[in-house]
C-alpha cells in the first residue's frame, strides 16, 4: 500500500468501517476528526441545497414578471412546485430557517443574472435587491407583476 488512510483511498469503505465502529460503541478506534469534517460538510450541502431551491424560485418568480408568454400553466405549476420543494425541506431541516435573510439576498443575486440570460433582457431590467419577503413569495397565493 502507498501509507495513505482508507479514508483517503476508498471514501465508501471508510465510510463504512466508521459506522460499524460507532454501532459497536469503539470510538477510540475511530476516525473522529474525518467524522466531523464530513458532518461539517452534509450541513453545508444541505445549505448549499437550500439555496439552489430558493435560486430556482427567484428566477421563476422574475420571469414570471417580465414575459406574458411565461405566465402559463406549466410556469404556475413550476413555481408551485419550487415553493413546496423548499417547504419541505425546512421542514427537514428547520435550523437552517434563522439563515433565510441571508440565502434568499444570495439566491436572488443568481437567479437575476439566471433571469437575464433566460429573457435575454438587460440586468436592469430586475430589481438589484429582492423585492420580496420570503413569506411574501413562499405565499401560494402570491403572482408578482411586472
Amino acid at each position: 500500500m502507498d501509507g495513505s488512510s482508507l479514508y483517503d483511498r476508498d471514501f465508501y469503505a471508510w465510510a463504512n468501517e466508521q459506522a460499524a465502529l460507532l454501532r459497536a460503541g469503539k470510538l477510540d478506534a475511530a476516525d473522529i476528526e474525518h467524522i466531523a469534517e464530513e458532518i461539517e460538510s452534509m450541513g453545508r450541502r444541505e445549505q448549499r441545497e437550500l439555496l439552489n431551491r430558493l435560486r430556482v424560485l427567484l428566477r421563476h418568480l422574475l420571469v414570471w414578471t417580465r414575459l406574458t408568454s411565461g405566465q402559463c400553466g406549466s410556469w404556475r405549476s413550476a413555481i408551485t412546485g419550487d415553493r413546496k420543494e423548499i417547504e419541505y425541506f425546512l421542514r427537514e431541516s428547520p435550523s437552517l430557517a434563522h439563515k433565510l435573510d441571508d440565502l434568499v439576498a444570495e439566491a436572488y443575486l443568481r437567479a437575476r443574472l439566471d433571469a437575464v440570460i433566460r429573457t435575454g433582457l438587460d440586468e436592469a431590467t430586475f430589481p438589484a435587491e429582492c423585492p420580496w419577503s420570503f413569506a411574501g413569495m413562499m405565499d401560494e397565493s402570491f403572482w408578482p407583476d411586472a
